[in-house]
Protein backbone atom coordinates (compact mmCIF):
# COMPACT_ATOMS: atom_id res chain seq x y z
CA UNK A 1 0.00 0.00 0.00
CA UNK A 2 1.14 3.09 -0.54
CA UNK A 3 2.74 5.48 2.11
CA UNK A 4 0.21 7.45 3.79
CA UNK A 5 0.11 10.09 6.71
CA UNK A 6 -2.32 8.87 9.37
CA UNK A 7 -2.29 5.08 8.59
CA UNK A 8 -3.69 2.53 11.05
CA UNK A 9 -1.21 0.17 9.81
CA UNK A 10 -0.09 -0.98 13.69
CA UNK A 11 -3.45 -0.07 15.12
CA UNK A 12 -5.33 -2.25 12.97
CA UNK A 13 -6.27 -5.16 15.08
CA UNK A 14 -6.79 -2.64 18.20
CA UNK A 15 -9.32 -0.78 15.66
CA UNK A 16 -11.41 -4.21 14.50
CA UNK A 17 -11.17 -5.40 17.93
CA UNK A 18 -13.80 -3.13 18.19
CA UNK A 19 -16.11 -4.34 15.89
CA UNK A 20 -15.55 -7.98 16.23
CA UNK A 21 -18.63 -8.72 18.02
CA UNK A 22 -20.68 -7.56 14.74
CA UNK A 23 -22.14 -10.84 13.09
CA UNK A 24 -21.00 -11.87 9.90
CA UNK A 25 -22.12 -10.22 7.38
CA UNK A 26 -23.16 -6.96 9.30
CA UNK A 27 -22.98 -3.38 7.21
CA UNK A 28 -19.88 -1.05 8.64
CA UNK A 29 -19.11 2.01 6.98
CA UNK A 30 -15.34 3.48 6.92
CA UNK A 31 -16.53 7.39 6.51
CA UNK A 32 -12.65 8.33 5.43
CA UNK A 33 -10.94 5.69 4.20
CA UNK A 34 -7.74 6.75 2.46
CA UNK A 35 -5.73 4.00 1.58
CA UNK A 36 -8.37 1.43 2.80
CA UNK A 37 -6.76 -0.36 5.34
CA UNK A 38 -9.22 -0.45 7.90
CA UNK A 39 -11.89 -1.41 5.55
CA UNK A 40 -9.36 -4.48 4.27
CA UNK A 41 -9.61 -5.02 7.82
CA UNK A 42 -13.10 -5.04 8.63
CA UNK A 43 -13.46 -6.88 5.26
CA UNK A 44 -11.83 -9.89 6.09
CA UNK A 45 -13.66 -10.09 9.06
CA UNK A 46 -16.68 -11.13 7.09
CA UNK A 47 -18.82 -7.88 7.50
CA UNK A 48 -20.54 -5.96 4.65
CA UNK A 49 -18.07 -2.64 4.04
CA UNK A 50 -18.88 0.15 2.68
CA UNK A 51 -15.79 2.60 1.80
CA UNK A 52 -15.94 5.82 1.13
CA UNK A 53 -13.66 8.96 0.16
CA UNK A 54 -13.99 12.39 -1.78
CA UNK A 55 -10.45 11.37 -3.38
CA UNK A 56 -10.33 9.86 -6.51
CA UNK A 57 -7.50 8.07 -4.94
CA UNK A 58 -8.37 6.82 -2.15
CA UNK A 59 -12.31 5.92 -3.83
CA UNK A 60 -9.58 3.98 -6.48
CA UNK A 61 -8.64 2.09 -3.54
CA UNK A 62 -11.55 0.94 -2.50
CA UNK A 63 -13.14 -0.12 -5.65
CA UNK A 64 -9.94 -2.43 -5.39
CA UNK A 65 -10.16 -3.67 -2.32
CA UNK A 66 -13.46 -3.38 -1.00
CA UNK A 67 -15.70 -3.41 -3.66
CA UNK A 68 -13.28 -6.07 -5.36
CA UNK A 69 -13.52 -9.62 -5.33
CA UNK A 70 -10.74 -11.81 -5.45
CA UNK A 71 -12.10 -14.66 -6.67
CA UNK A 72 -13.75 -12.84 -9.78
CA UNK A 73 -10.97 -10.54 -10.80
CA UNK A 74 -7.69 -12.45 -10.07
CA UNK A 75 -7.24 -13.87 -13.45
CA UNK A 76 -8.26 -11.63 -15.25
CA UNK A 77 -5.89 -9.31 -13.24
CA UNK A 78 -2.78 -10.92 -13.23
CA UNK A 79 -3.21 -11.25 -17.34
CA UNK A 80 -3.95 -8.12 -17.83
CA UNK A 81 -0.89 -6.79 -15.48
CA UNK A 82 1.10 -9.19 -17.87
CA UNK A 83 0.21 -6.57 -20.65
CA UNK A 84 1.07 -4.00 -19.26
CA UNK A 85 4.41 -4.54 -18.06
CA UNK A 86 5.47 -4.96 -21.49
CA UNK A 87 4.67 -1.18 -21.80
CA UNK A 88 7.63 0.54 -23.38
CA UNK A 89 8.38 3.88 -21.95
CA UNK A 90 6.96 7.44 -23.34
CA UNK A 91 7.59 10.59 -21.81
CA UNK A 92 4.95 13.79 -21.85
CA UNK A 93 3.43 16.12 -19.64
CA UNK A 94 3.48 13.58 -16.65
CA UNK A 95 6.87 13.00 -16.85
CA UNK A 96 8.09 16.81 -17.56
CA UNK A 97 6.08 18.43 -14.78
CA UNK A 98 7.12 15.56 -11.89
CA UNK A 99 10.13 13.88 -13.49
CA UNK A 100 11.82 17.37 -14.74
CA UNK A 101 10.65 20.34 -12.90
CA UNK A 102 9.50 18.34 -10.02
CA UNK A 103 11.33 15.95 -9.28
CA UNK A 104 9.46 13.21 -7.65
CA UNK A 105 10.24 10.38 -10.39
CA UNK A 106 13.39 9.68 -11.73
CA UNK A 107 12.60 10.29 -15.40
CA UNK A 108 13.26 6.87 -16.18
CA UNK A 109 10.39 5.68 -14.21
CA UNK A 110 8.50 8.79 -15.25
CA UNK A 111 8.01 7.84 -18.66
CA UNK A 112 7.12 3.90 -17.66
CA UNK A 113 4.07 5.78 -15.03
CA UNK A 114 2.99 7.77 -17.97
CA UNK A 115 3.12 4.96 -20.49
CA UNK A 116 1.01 2.78 -18.83
CA UNK A 117 -1.70 5.04 -17.58
CA UNK A 118 -2.12 6.29 -20.88
CA UNK A 119 -2.36 2.44 -21.91
CA UNK A 120 -4.76 2.30 -18.99
CA UNK A 121 -6.86 4.95 -20.04
CA UNK A 122 -7.29 3.72 -23.73
CA UNK A 123 -8.38 0.36 -23.19
CA UNK A 124 -11.96 -1.00 -22.86
CA UNK A 125 -11.66 -1.68 -19.13
CA UNK A 126 -14.80 -2.71 -16.29
CA UNK A 127 -14.51 -0.21 -13.52
CA UNK A 128 -13.34 -2.93 -10.85
CA UNK A 129 -10.23 -4.19 -13.53
CA UNK A 130 -9.44 -0.84 -14.03
CA UNK A 131 -9.06 -0.08 -10.35
CA UNK A 132 -6.90 -2.60 -10.25
CA UNK A 133 -4.82 -1.93 -12.75
CA UNK A 134 -4.98 1.85 -10.98
CA UNK A 135 -4.12 0.82 -7.82
CA UNK A 136 -1.31 -1.45 -8.63
CA UNK A 137 -0.17 0.98 -10.61
CA UNK A 138 0.05 4.03 -7.81
CA UNK A 139 1.44 1.40 -5.72
CA UNK A 140 4.48 0.76 -8.13
CA UNK A 141 5.20 4.10 -8.44
CA UNK A 142 4.97 4.84 -4.45
CA UNK A 143 8.05 2.51 -4.48
CA UNK A 144 10.29 4.35 -6.61
CA UNK A 145 9.15 7.85 -5.41
CA UNK A 146 11.77 10.27 -4.17
CA UNK A 147 9.71 12.11 -1.41
CA UNK A 148 9.87 12.23 2.85
CA UNK A 149 6.38 10.41 2.36
CA UNK A 150 4.27 12.93 1.20
CA UNK A 151 3.88 15.20 -1.87
CA UNK A 152 4.81 18.57 -0.59
CA UNK A 153 8.31 18.20 -1.22
CA UNK A 154 10.70 16.10 -2.69
CA UNK A 155 14.47 15.47 -2.00
CA UNK A 156 16.90 17.61 -3.15
CA UNK A 157 19.02 14.59 -4.45
CA UNK A 158 17.59 11.73 -5.70
CA UNK A 159 16.22 8.70 -3.08
CA UNK A 160 18.01 5.17 -3.24
CA UNK A 161 14.70 3.34 -4.73
CA UNK A 162 13.58 6.39 -7.21
CA UNK A 163 16.46 4.58 -9.33
CA UNK A 164 14.92 1.01 -9.09
CA UNK A 165 12.80 -0.06 -12.42
CA UNK A 166 9.19 0.16 -12.10
CA UNK A 167 7.29 -3.30 -11.10
CA UNK A 168 4.20 -3.58 -11.35
CA UNK A 169 2.63 -6.11 -9.13
CA UNK A 170 -1.02 -7.81 -8.36
CA UNK A 171 -2.71 -6.01 -5.54
CA UNK A 172 -3.45 -8.41 -2.38
CA UNK A 173 -6.96 -8.73 -3.08
CA UNK A 174 -9.51 -9.65 -0.88
CA UNK A 175 -12.20 -12.32 -1.60
CA UNK A 176 -15.89 -11.05 -1.69
CA UNK A 177 -17.98 -7.74 -2.47
CA UNK A 178 -18.47 -4.58 -0.92
CA UNK A 179 -19.00 -0.79 -2.21
CA UNK A 180 -17.13 2.32 -2.76
CA UNK A 181 -18.09 6.08 -3.38
CA UNK A 182 -17.05 9.11 -4.09
CA UNK A 183 -18.61 12.14 -2.28
CA UNK A 184 -18.24 14.33 0.66
CA UNK A 185 -18.61 12.92 4.32
CA UNK A 186 -21.97 14.10 5.40
CA UNK A 187 -23.49 12.91 1.95
CA UNK A 188 -22.99 9.81 2.80
CA UNK A 189 -23.55 10.08 6.44
CA UNK A 190 -27.23 11.46 5.89
CA UNK A 191 -28.18 8.43 3.24
CA UNK A 192 -26.09 5.46 5.31
CA UNK A 193 -28.10 2.91 7.41
CA UNK A 194 -26.37 0.01 8.69
CA UNK A 195 -24.52 -1.68 11.70
CA UNK A 196 -21.75 0.09 12.55
CA UNK A 197 -19.30 3.13 11.53
CA UNK A 198 -15.91 3.66 11.59
CA UNK A 199 -14.38 7.47 11.28
CA UNK A 200 -10.70 8.47 10.62
CA UNK A 201 -11.61 12.35 9.37
CA UNK A 202 -9.11 15.00 8.81
CA UNK A 203 -7.70 16.60 12.09
CA UNK A 204 -5.41 20.03 11.08
CA UNK A 205 -4.69 22.01 8.41
CA UNK A 206 -2.93 19.79 6.11
CA UNK A 207 -5.01 18.46 2.92
CA UNK A 208 -5.01 14.88 2.27
CA UNK A 209 -5.72 16.16 -1.67
CA UNK A 210 -2.29 18.49 -1.13
CA UNK A 211 -0.52 15.71 0.32
CA UNK A 212 -0.98 13.03 -2.18
CA UNK A 213 -1.57 15.63 -5.22
CA UNK A 214 0.09 13.55 -7.70
CA UNK A 215 -1.89 10.37 -7.07
CA UNK A 216 -4.90 12.48 -7.75
CA UNK A 217 -3.67 13.18 -10.94
CA UNK A 218 -2.22 10.03 -11.81
CA UNK A 219 -6.19 8.86 -11.38
CA UNK A 220 -8.04 11.93 -12.88
CA UNK A 221 -5.11 12.06 -15.64
CA UNK A 222 -6.86 15.82 -16.74
CA UNK A 223 -3.42 17.78 -16.72
CA UNK A 224 -4.13 19.99 -14.68
CA UNK A 225 -3.67 23.63 -13.80
CA UNK A 226 -0.62 23.37 -11.50
CA UNK A 227 1.02 25.78 -9.16
CA UNK A 228 4.28 26.20 -7.21
CA UNK A 229 7.22 24.17 -6.93
CA UNK A 230 6.10 21.00 -6.45
CA UNK A 231 3.11 21.77 -9.08
CA UNK A 232 -0.26 20.89 -6.83
CA UNK A 233 -3.14 20.66 -8.68
CA UNK A 234 -5.06 23.96 -8.85
CA UNK A 235 -8.14 22.37 -6.85
CA UNK A 236 -6.12 22.03 -4.11
CA UNK A 237 -6.49 25.17 -3.32
CA UNK A 238 -10.51 25.67 -4.31
CA UNK A 239 -11.52 22.68 -2.38
CA UNK A 240 -11.27 23.04 1.13
CA UNK A 241 -12.78 20.60 3.90
CA UNK A 242 -14.23 21.91 6.85
CA UNK A 243 -12.05 18.85 8.65
CA UNK A 244 -9.19 20.98 7.78
CA UNK A 245 -10.48 24.14 9.60
CA UNK A 246 -10.17 24.69 12.91
CA UNK A 247 -13.04 27.03 13.02
CA UNK A 248 -15.24 24.74 11.33
CA UNK A 249 -14.32 21.22 12.06
CA UNK A 250 -16.48 20.68 15.86
CA UNK A 251 -19.60 22.20 13.79
CA UNK A 252 -18.78 19.05 10.63
CA UNK A 253 -17.88 16.53 13.11
CA UNK A 254 -20.98 17.24 14.67
CA UNK A 255 -23.28 16.97 11.73
CA UNK A 256 -21.76 13.46 10.40
CA UNK A 257 -21.62 12.06 13.80
CA UNK A 258 -25.68 13.26 14.01
CA UNK A 259 -26.61 11.95 10.51
CA UNK A 260 -25.23 8.39 10.66
CA UNK A 261 -28.21 5.89 11.36
CA UNK A 262 -25.84 3.52 13.27
CA UNK A 263 -25.94 1.91 17.13
CA UNK A 264 -22.12 1.92 16.95
CA UNK A 265 -19.61 4.40 16.23
CA UNK A 266 -15.96 4.28 16.42
CA UNK A 267 -13.60 7.39 15.68
CA UNK A 268 -9.70 7.48 15.65
CA UNK A 269 -8.57 10.73 16.32
CA UNK A 270 -5.20 12.81 16.63
CA UNK A 271 -4.24 14.16 20.39
CA UNK A 272 -2.75 16.96 18.46
CA UNK A 273 -5.65 17.35 16.39
CA UNK A 274 -7.94 20.33 16.43
CA UNK A 275 -10.65 18.65 18.55
CA UNK A 276 -9.80 17.76 21.92
CA UNK A 277 -11.19 14.80 23.98
CA UNK A 278 -13.80 16.70 25.70
CA UNK A 279 -15.24 18.17 22.96
CA UNK A 280 -15.26 14.41 20.85
CA UNK A 281 -16.70 12.88 23.75
CA UNK A 282 -19.36 15.26 24.10
CA UNK A 283 -20.54 15.18 20.74
CA UNK A 284 -20.77 11.09 20.75
CA UNK A 285 -21.91 11.21 24.07
CA UNK A 286 -25.10 12.83 22.38
CA UNK A 287 -25.97 9.68 20.64
CA UNK A 288 -25.22 6.79 23.52
CA UNK A 289 -22.33 5.73 26.28
CA UNK A 290 -18.78 6.53 24.95
CA UNK A 291 -15.50 4.73 26.17
CA UNK A 292 -12.33 6.17 25.36
CA UNK A 293 -9.18 3.94 24.51
CA UNK A 294 -5.38 5.67 24.31
CA UNK A 295 -2.95 4.31 22.10
CA UNK A 296 0.96 5.28 21.90
CA UNK A 297 1.57 5.44 18.51
CA UNK A 298 4.50 6.28 16.21
CA UNK A 299 4.68 9.82 14.41
CA UNK A 300 4.23 10.07 10.29
CA UNK A 301 7.53 8.63 8.49
CA UNK A 302 8.39 12.31 7.85
CA UNK A 303 8.77 13.19 11.65
CA UNK A 304 11.29 10.12 11.38
CA UNK A 305 13.17 11.40 8.44
CA UNK A 306 13.05 14.81 9.35
CA UNK A 307 11.48 18.46 8.35
CA UNK A 308 12.68 19.80 5.21
CA UNK A 309 11.74 22.57 3.00
CA UNK A 310 10.11 22.72 -0.69
CA UNK A 311 13.76 22.09 -2.09
CA UNK A 312 14.25 18.90 -0.26
CA UNK A 313 16.66 21.09 2.21
CA UNK A 314 16.42 20.04 6.13
CA UNK A 315 15.55 22.93 7.82
CA UNK A 316 14.91 21.80 11.35
CA UNK A 317 14.52 19.21 13.81
CA UNK A 318 11.47 17.73 15.16
CA UNK A 319 10.16 17.76 18.54
CA UNK A 320 9.01 14.64 19.42
CA UNK A 321 8.62 11.11 17.52
CA UNK A 322 5.45 9.44 19.27
CA UNK A 323 2.52 10.68 19.85
CA UNK A 324 -1.38 9.32 20.94
CA UNK A 325 -3.77 8.01 19.22
CA UNK A 326 -7.44 8.28 20.84
CA UNK A 327 -9.84 5.92 19.99
CA UNK A 328 -13.54 6.65 20.88
CA UNK A 329 -16.31 3.73 21.39
CA UNK A 330 -19.81 4.97 21.51
CA UNK A 331 -22.85 2.20 21.29
CA UNK A 332 -26.51 2.95 22.44
CA UNK A 333 -25.75 -0.36 24.84
CA UNK A 334 -22.88 0.87 27.49
CA UNK A 335 -22.32 -2.90 28.11
CA UNK A 336 -21.53 -3.08 24.47
CA UNK A 337 -19.42 0.15 24.10
CA UNK A 338 -17.44 -0.98 27.19
CA UNK A 339 -16.91 -4.15 25.71
CA UNK A 340 -15.45 -2.77 23.08
CA UNK A 341 -13.27 -0.83 24.34
CA UNK A 342 -11.52 -3.21 26.49
CA UNK A 343 -11.15 -5.46 23.42
CA UNK A 344 -9.68 -2.75 21.36
CA UNK A 345 -7.00 -1.60 24.21
CA UNK A 346 -5.97 -5.52 24.19
CA UNK A 347 -2.39 -5.80 25.83
CA UNK A 348 -1.59 -2.04 25.50
CA UNK A 349 -1.14 0.35 28.39
CA UNK A 350 -4.62 1.85 27.59
CA UNK A 351 -6.37 4.05 29.78
CA UNK A 352 -10.33 3.21 29.08
CA UNK A 353 -12.60 5.87 30.68
CA UNK A 354 -16.54 4.75 31.78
Amino acid sequence: MIKYIGSKRTLLPHITAAFSDLSQGASVLDLFTGTTRVAQGLKSMGLNVHANDHNSYAWVNARCYVAGDRDLLADRAEELLDTLRDTPPAPGWFTEHYSHQARFFHPDNGARIEAIRNRIEKLDLDPALQSVALVSLMEAADRVDSTTGVQMAFLKEWAARASKPLELRMPRLLPGGGTATCQEALTIAETFSGDAAYLDPPYNQHNYRANYHVWETLIQWDNPEVYGVVHKRMDCRELKSDFNSKRRIEAAFQSVVGALDVPRLVVSFNNEGFLGREQIESILGKRGHVATVELDHKRYVGAQIGIYNLEGRAVGQVGHLRNKELLYIMDVDPDRADAAAVRAAGAVDGAISR
